[in-house]
């Protein structure tokens, strides 16, 4: 994995030797899987959360796997050779649970799986070694180099691909990332690879994305109408575990607002209706709120180069505490 000596797998380009020990955005080292499971959501399979992530976003649901290693509650499995993991996940995906559950391929997710994809391509050669036919689907928030990019689309037989959301000022006041990578590989995605694409997983709160949804329905409409969109409803967690849930209606309205944008491949899910506070604050304002609430303390949420980057307080929060 020499990829990982001068490490620029991302658009972060930190080029650290994150085998010996130094660090960029992400802070890992060698690729370490937080957990194993077969998980039913579509599209079902057996899946890797990667631990660590190169974004740190103030709404993650799974911020003890994606916040790897700052997050005091963070726990892992380990470190496993790629033979040893694809072993693994073969066994499971030809078990009665599997079955059950319509399970069909590997999933590698996190967290965000890009900081560890030499070690996923690994196993994904194992696994295929074994069973030529074996179906891979990658998870993932879009912040890839080309380089990246094509050899994801070289192994991938599907894509789930998330949009934060698509103005810039919001989008770096939640990810701490800038916007620009995700949007050109999206409509890489979707101008030449529709076939892989699985959905793009837009995550919606009430309150920060009203204003912008139109925009980002017509950006992938021009890309390609009948691409497929999944709204999913903001569910309150960690660093914004107290602002209320998107309503119903805004759901629906999210969907009614992709229709008139021309989009015919469009839904929501998730739990909307969660209660929590309002909030006067609107779009980036709103998030910049959260942000500082929880000790961000630039004028401009771009990870890299932060003097906090390795102390950040926002990595380190846990949901009903005060960092």
């Amino acid at each position: 994995m020499k990829d990982l000596e001068n490490c620029n797998l991302c658009e972060w380009r930190c080029g650290v030797d994150r085998l010996a020990g130094e660090r960029g955005v992400c802070g890992l080292g060698e690729p370490i899987v937080a957990h194993s499971t077969l998980h039913p959501a579509p599209p079902a399979s057996y899946d890797a959360f990667m631990a660590g992530c190169n974004f740190r976003c103030l709404f993650c649901q799974n911020w003890s796997v994606a916040h790897y290693p700052q997050n005091p509650e963070s726990e892992t499995e380990g470190a496993y050779e790629p033979r040893e993991w694809a072993e693994l996940s073969l066994a499971e995906l030809a078990g009665p649970a599997a079955e059950l559950m319509g399970a069909d391929r590997l999933f590698f997710t996190g967290g965000e799986p890009t900081p560890s994809l030499p070690w996923i391509e690994e196993v994904v050669r194992e696994a295929r070694a074994v069973n030529p036919d074996t179906r891979v689907n990658y998870d993932t928030n879009g912040f890839l180099t080309r380089e990246s990019l094509k050899r994801v689309l070289d192994f991938a037989t599907s894509i789930t691909y998330d949009i934060k959301a698509f103005r810039g000022e919001t989008f770096s006041w939640l990810t701490g990332a800038f916007i620009e990578p995700v949007l050109r590989n999206a409509e890489t995605i979707g101008r030449h690879h529709k076939d892989k694409l699985w959905e793009f997983r837009v995550m919606v709160i009430e309150g920060v994305h009203d204003d912008e949804l139109s925009d980002l329905c017509r950006f992938i409409s021009d890309i390609d109408p009948a691409l497929p969109v999944n709204f999913l409803a903001f569910r309150p967690n960690f660093a914004m575990e107290d602002l209320h849930g998107p309503s119903f209606e805004f759901m629906r309205s999210c969907v009614r607002t992709a229709e008139s944008c021309g989009l015919v491949n469009v839904d929501w899910s998730g739990m909307p209706a969660i209660r929590g506070v309002d909030s006067e604050l609107k779009g980036s304002d709103l998030a910049r709120h959260y942000a500082r609430l929880h000790g961000c303390r630039v004028e401009k949420r771009i990870c890299k180069g932060c003097g906090d980057v390795d102390d950040c307080a926002i990595k380190k929060h846990v949901p009903g505490r005060r960092t």
